[in-house]
């Protein structure tokens, strides 16, 4: 089966104002594929409002309708949506399938070190430029001097492949000034050996005081009809399709659902056969999805099917873990990132709560990204030391509740 170069990923503008933007992929199947593009599509800031998806196990077909921003660059999230779909071969300028002989080369990483005088929402104005240039925080490091000097750490991978050029890094250092202005002393970019980025992205036990029990608290101040079952609605059947078991799924809209979705099925390593979602004007989204295990049969196991469901429901409700504990004199908020098994974490998490936390009129004393396990699970955990100064401009609770909003893309 073969296909034209440019037909494999299609952007297409709104028809009329107020309408979706439509994306249609056409391609090569792969386990996990849908959750890759949902993953991407997040990290533009584009919401997807309804999807179809349908593949026979060799090539799919897939739909998504997505709203996106003024800023939004199409043209670029296409080139970063291609990217994700299975190789293919040319011949003549139209492209069949190849099958991956190893897998990907892992990306390279660099330490981005940034000193500058410390000011309010810096740490956010850097992460945003950092998003902007495409390069991915896989670690942080951020800490405050006593007379007002901050030096950042940023562990950073290149999606546009470029940092390894001295016109590529004089260009980042470049952006960056143009932020900070008068505030930047030094930014220095440099490429780290295998040794520091295992050791940036080694997975640990967090300290003793911070256990599981920690992030599964609720937060006091958010709207518990969004954050318990009663809202969530997961029922399995096995009797409508001869092949296939159909997972319906009744929920409240979030930032990235389709994603934690789709995540949570990769992880188990289902395969979606066809799936549709929707989004009603109310924010509630309705999802089914044909779903087969890998060997190709129905999930009849019911120790699986439970497993699926109750994974599915806590990603529904807490596809985030959020909170603001004591630490001695000191207030640390910690969130916590689901992470997939693949390695990779959800988008743009550092850039919401430093953005929250700006909003908020909160200085950040320092910050750190760490992979840990909790619970039975690998975690990608924010460790942000407000400081307080002449004390918090608003109760921890609403620290909490803006922080949880901004993530969920709730309104404040």
């Amino acid at each position: 089966m073969g296909i034209l170069y440019e037909d494999v990923v299609i952007v297409s503008p709104p028809k009329k104002e107020g309408d979706p933007t439509v994306i249609t992929v056409n391609c090569p199947d792969k386990t996990g594929l849908g959750c890759d593009l949902c993953r991407i599509i997040l990290f533009f800031g584009v919401s997807i409002v309804r999807g179809d998806v349908s593949t026979d196990g060799k090539w799919c077909y897939i739909v998504f309708w997505v709203v996106g921003k003024p800023t939004t660059r199409w043209s670029l999230l296409e080139k970063r949506l291609l990217g994700v779909c299975p190789s293919c071969s040319s011949a003549s300028g139209i492209f069949y399938y190849r099958a991956e002989l190893q897998p990907p080369k892992p990306p390279d990483v660099f330490l981005l070190t940034l000193c500058c005088y410390d000011r309010r929402g810096l740490l956010h104005d850097v992460t945003e430029v950092l998003c902007e240039l495409e390069l991915t925080i896989k670690k942080v490091k951020v800490s405050t001097t006593p007379d007002g000097r901050v030096m950042d750490l940023f562990f950073v991978t290149d999606t546009r492949e470029i940092l390894d050029t001295n016109k590529g890094q004089e260009d980042t250092r470049e952006h960056i000034k143009a932020v900070m202005k008068d505030a930047m002393i030094s930014c220095e970019i440099e490429k780290v050996g295998p040794e520091i980025t295992a050791c940036s992205q080694e997975s640990s036990f967090l300290p003793s005081a911070i256990t599981e029990d920690v992030f599964l608290r609720m937060p006091d101040e958010v709207p518990s009809r969004l954050l318990t079952s009663d809202n969530v609605s997961i029922t399995m059947d096995n009797s409508l399709s001869p092949g296939h078991t159909l997972v319906q799924i009744i929920c409240q809209d979030h930032k990235g659902l389709l994603y934690d979705i789709m995540r949570t099925v990769k992880d188990y390593n289902n395969q979606i056969s066809y799936g549709r979602f929707s989004i009603n004007q109310r924010s509630n989204c309705e999802i089914d999805l044909f779903l087969m295990q890998a060997d190709g049969k129905k999930i009849v196991d019911p120790n699986k099917q439970k497993a699926l469901s109750s994974r599915l429901e806590m990603e529904l409700i807490r596809p985030l873990r959020v909170t603001v504990v004591s630490r001695g004199p000191d207030v640390e908020l910690l969130v916590a990132n689901p992470v997939e098994l693949s390695g990779k974490g959800r988008p743009l998490v550092f850039h919401d709560i430093t953005l929250a936390l700006k909003m908020l009129n909160i200085c950040i004393f320092s910050a750190e990204i760490g992979r840990y396990i909790i619970g039975d699970r690998e975690m990608e955990v924010y460790r942000i030391l407000i400081d307080e100064g002449e004390g918090l401009p608003v109760p921890r609770s609403k620290i909490e509740e803006g922080v949880w909003k901004m993530l969920m893309g709730w309104e404040w």
